[in-house]
C-alpha cells in the first residue's frame, strides 16, 4: 500500500508533531481539539504570553485537513474544531471548497488568513487574533460568525456571499494600509448582519452591500481620525431596520429588543462622518440615544435614503451637519433636543407623511426646525411641514407654518416689497388670520365716525342731499367697491379732506390686503 493509499485510508502522515498528531486525530473523530492550559491569563489569545510548540500546528496541516483530510472514523462526521491552538504560518485556504464543519475559539494565528473565492458550509472563528483576515467573494453556505474575534490588519470582505448570518459582535478591528478596518463593499448576508458592541478603528466600509433581515450595530464603537468617514455605507440595501442603537452589556443575548431596566448598556458611538446615501430600508433606520462626534467637515448623510421610518433620537452632534437631502420617509419619529441647530441641518427635498415627536416638540420649535434647515430662504419645507400638519388635522398649526414661510421670504425681498409685506402681515397675516381685518376695520369706521362728527360738512346739493351721517360716510370712504351714495353728497375742507383721503388709502389697503390673502387660501386648497 502506498503512502497516499495509507492517508486516504486515515493513517497518520509521517512528520507531524504531537499537537498536529492530535488535532490529526480529533479531526477524524469530530471532536473538539482543545490544547488550553486551563489559565486564563496564559490562555488569552490576545495576551502576550507566548505558546510554545505544545499548543502549536502548521496552517499548511490545517489547510490539508480542510481540503483533502482523511475519512471520519465509522460513525462520526469529521470537522476542525480547536480551541487554544496557536497556527503557525499563513493559513491559505484562497479558491479552495472546504466541506467540514469548521469551529476555531480562542486561537491565536501568526500571520494572516487567506480565504479569497473559498467555499464553506459554515466557518465560525470565536474569540482568536488574528492579523488580517483577507475574504474577498468568499461564499459560505450558512454562517461566518466572527464575535470576539481581533483582527490587527482589517477585515476584507468584500463581494463575499454569506448564506445565512454574519456575525461581528465584540470584535476589535484595526485599519489595513488603505485606511479601512472593514471592507465589505458589494457584501451579501441572507438573513442579519449583527455587529454588536464592534470596536473599529478605520473606514468600516458597506458600499452596495445587502442584508437580507436587519444590521445591527447596536452598542458599537466606530472611530477613524485618519480619514473624512468612519461608516460609509452608500447604496446599501436592509430587507428590515437598521439599528444604531444601545446594547445591553454582559448581557448573554446581545441582539434584540431594548436592554431590559437595570441592564448597563453601551450606545452606539460614531467619531467620523457617516455616509448612508441612496440607502433603502425596509422597516426603520434606528437612531436611539446614538453619539455622533464630528469635524466641522464631516456630516451624517442620509441624502435620498428611502424607509417607512426614521427614528432620529440621538444625541445633537456639537459639529458637523446632517443631511436628509432628497430623502423619502413615511414616519418620522424625533425629539427636539436631537436636531442640530442652524447652518448643520439640510433637508432639501426632504419628505415625510408624518410627524411622531417623542417627548414635547411645540410648533415654536418645530419652525426653529425648519429655520435650521435653511439658511437661505426654500419655501419647500415650510410646505412640507404644512402639509403633514393639515393631513393630521392641525389646520391652525399649519396657518402658522405658512405664516412664517411669508415672513421668512420677505426678508429675501427689496425694502418696497418688504413694506408692503409688513403691511399685508400687520392687518390680516398675509390672510391667514382674515378675522384681523374685520377687528381693523372696526377700529377705523369707530375711530372715523367719532372724528367726523366734528367736521364742517355742506352739502354739494341742497335740496337733493340726504341727512348727515358720519358712520355712513366713514364707512362709504373705507369700503372702495361699494359707493354708499354719502361721499358725493357732502363737502369737506381743510384738514377733514386730508383725513377722508386717509380713510380712503386704509380702506383699498385692508381691500387689497384681504384680496391677496384670499387668493393665496384658494390657490392653497
Amino acid at each position: 500500500m502506498t503512502e497516499e493509499d495509507g492517508l486516504r485510508a486515515g493513517d497518520l502522515p509521517e512528520d507531524l508533531t504531537a499537537a498536529e498528531a492530535g488535532m490529526w486525530q480529533a479531526f477524524r473523530n469530530g471532536s473538539v481539539y482543545d490544547l488550553s492550559s486551563g489559565d486564563a491569563v496564559v490562555d488569552d489569545p490576545h495576551g502576550r504570553h507566548p505558546w510554545g510548540p505544545e499548543r502549536t500546528v502548521r496552517a499548511r496541516i490545517v489547510c490539508w485537513l480542510l481540503l483533502d483530510g482523511p475519512p471520519a472514523l465509522a460513525g462520526r462526521v469529521s470537522s476542525l474544531k480547536l480551541s487554544g491552538v496557536r497556527i503557525s504560518g499563513t493559513l491559505d485556504l484562497a479558491g479552495g471548497t472546504v466541506v467540514p464543519y469548521v469551529e476555531l475559539k480562542g486561537c491565536r494565528f501568526d500571520r494572516e488568513v487567506l480565504l479569497p473565492e473559498a467555499r464553506f458550509t459554515t466557518l465560525r472563528m470565536v474569540d482568536c487574533s488574528v492579523p488580517r483576515l483577507e475574504a474577498a467573494r468568499v461564499h459560505t453556505e450558512g454562517d461566518l460568525h466572527l464575535p470576539r474575534c481581533r483582527f490587527l490588519g482589517g477585515v476584507r470582505l468584500t463581494d463575499a456571499h454569506i448564506g445565512t448570518d454574519l456575525l461581528l459582535n465584540q470584535a476589535i478591528v484595526h485599519r489595513d494600509r488603505l485606511g479601512r478596518s472593514i471592507a465589505a463593499d458589494g457584501m451579501t448576508v441572507g438573513q442579519d448582519l449583527q455587529a454588536e458592541l464592534l470596536e473599529s478603528h478605520g473606514e468600516l466600509s458597506l458600499r452596495s452591500a445587502k442584508v437580507g433581515v436587519s444590521l445591527s450595530l447596536r452598542g458599537a464603537k466606530l472611530t477613524n481620525p485618519y480619514a473624512r468617514l468612519a461608516l460609509n455605507a452608500p447604496q446599501l440595501t436592509v430587507e428590515r431596520t437598521l439599528y444604531l442603537t444601545p446594547a445591553g452589556v454582559g448581557s448573554p443575548l446581545l441582539s434584540g429588543t431594548t436592554p431590559a431596566r437595570g441592564t448597563r448598556i453601551q450606545r452606539f458611538e460614531c467619531q467620523g462622518g457617516v455616509r448612508f446615501d441612496d440607502g433603502r430600508f425596509g422597516d426603520a433606520v434606528d437612531l436611539e440615544r446614538a453619539r455622533f462626534v464630528f469635524t466641522d467637515e464631516q456630516e451624517l448623510s442620509l441624502r435620498r435614503v428611502q424607509t417607512p421610518e426614521l427614528r432620529f433620537l440621538g444625541e445633537r452632534p456639537q459639529r458637523g451637519k446632517v443631511v436628509l437631502s432628497g430623502a423619502r420617509v413615511v414616519n418620522l419619529v424625533d425629539r427636539a433636543a436631537s436636531w442640530p441647530g442652524p447652518g448643520s441641518l439640510h433637508m432639501g427635498g426632504f419628505t415625510y407623511e408624518s410627524l411622531v415627536p417623542q417627548g414635547p416638540f411645540p410648533l415654536t420649535e418645530r419652525l426653529e426646525w425648519v429655520a435650521a434647515a435653511t439658511a437661505e430662504y426654500n419655501p419647500e419645507p415650510y410646505e412640507r411641514l404644512a402639509a403633514v400638519l393639515r393631513g393630521a388635522g392641525e389646520d391652525e398649526d399649519a396657518r402658522e407654518v405658512l405664516l412664517a414661510k411669508q415672513r421668512r421670504r420677505r426678508e429675501t425681498l427689496p425694502p418696497a416689497a418688504k413694506l408692503w409685506g409688513y403691511a399685508q402681515d400687520w392687518t390680516v397675516a398675509y390672510g391667514y388670520r382674515p378675522g384681523r381685518a374685520a377687528v381693523w376695520m372696526a377700529v377705523l369706521w369707530a375711530a372715523g365716525t367719532l372724528a367726523f362728527a366734528h367736521a364742517g360738512h355742506p352739502p354739494t346739493n341742497p335740496d337733493g342731499h340726504p341727512a348727515w351721517s358720519p358712520a355712513l360716510f366713514v364707512l362709504d370712504l373705507l369700503l372702495p367697491v361699494i359707493d354708499l351714495g354719502q361721499v358725493g353728497q357732502w363737502q369737506l375742507r381743510g384738514g377733514w379732506q386730508w383725513l377722508a383721503a386717509v380713510m380712503v388709502l386704509l380702506g383699498w389697503v385692508l381691500a387689497t390686503t384681504v384680496a391677496a390673502g384670499a387668493t393665496r387660501l384658494l390657490r392653497r386648497s
